[in-house]
């Protein structure tokens, strides 16, 4: 497998606002990268505040830019504050390392990309993702 296909995006897409309306989350917004942090697509649920595209992509692109899941950039941050500003600094701000922030692997373990999920609590988003990524049989690591 090369990448993460449009139509693995759009399947990750619908199956992580799938689970987030399932449990009762707030309106979410998802975007799919593909290994070099471009977007294959993105959706906004009815309700999303119009800014949320910025938040997920940064969520996603700090994942696979460091190859690294949106919790281990948050407790690294916490850790080492000067090195994930200078990380942000160095992709022009793009990065949120917080959950929500998903590296999107084939089952050999190859990174394909990354999603990110922003709309509700940063763990909630994290989860939603997963079930997306799950639900197009990738494997997710949050």
């Amino acid at each position: 497998m090369s990448g993460i296909s449009l139509k693995k995006a759009r399947i990750i897409i619908r199956k992580a606002m799938d689970a987030g309306n399932a449990a009762g989350m707030k309106p979410l917004s998802v975007v799919v990268l593909d290994a070099g942090g471009h977007v294959i697509a993105f959706e906004r649920s009815d309700g999303a505040a119009p800014g949320r595209f910025a938040i997920a992509q940064g969520k996603a692109y700090g994942t696979v830019m460091l190859g690294m899941a949106g919790k281990a950039q948050m407790a690294r941050a916490e850790a080492q504050a000067y090195f994930m500003a200078a990380v942000n600094g160095v992709y022009g701000g793009q990065v949120i390392p917080v959950p929500g922030g998903v590296l999107v692997r084939d089952k050999r373990g190859t990174v394909l990309g990354a999603v990110g999920v922003t709309g509700d609590t940063s763990d909630n988003d994290a989860a939603a993702a997963l079930a997306g990524i799950e639900a197009a049989g990738l494997l997710g690591e949050a």
